[in-house]
């Protein structure tokens, strides 16, 4: 069990260029574990995408059915005040401190390519590249 960011969410659904890295983070480590708050990131991706001509409105939906029932059983809610506690602590945004507090709430690693995040949390936050056995 590990908790990823959104953006791993988006590397492993929207093909591109870290699309490997988190298939292989994914067939390593199956169950990922993510605040509510990951549903409102991928949909602003998706629709980024959408509106870029990246991808269709159907496409999108069909990706959003796919995160969505992928991570349905392991969402779990995070503590506002240590969020906010840990956004002063850190200087990071209380949007990424919902993934660390909820790695911190489990005892597992926050995998993330946030390097803002890495820098105020090395003991909880690992790289995807580094985390991913090769």
């Amino acid at each position: 069990m590990i908790v990823v960011d959104s953006n791993v969410i988006c590397y492993y659904c929207i093909p591109g260029a870290k699309t490997a890295l988190a298939d292989c983070l994914r067939a390593q480590h199956a169950q990922w574990c993510v605040p509510p708050l990951w549903r409102s990131e991928f949909r602003n991706v998706v629709l980024g995408q959408v509106q870029r001509g990246a991808m269709g409105l159907s496409f999108a939906h069909e990706l959003l059915d796919l995160a969505e029932a992928m991570l349905r059983e392991t969402e779990f809610a995070v503590d506002s005040r240590a969020i906010l506690s840990r956004a002063m602590e850190s200087g990071c945004t209380a949007y990424d401190c919902e993934y660390v507090v909820l790695a911190e709430d489990l005892g597992v690693q926050l995998v993330t390519s946030d390097k803002q995040v890495l820098r105020a949390f090395p003991h909880r936050a690992v790289a995807l590249e580094d985390y991913v056995e090769q």
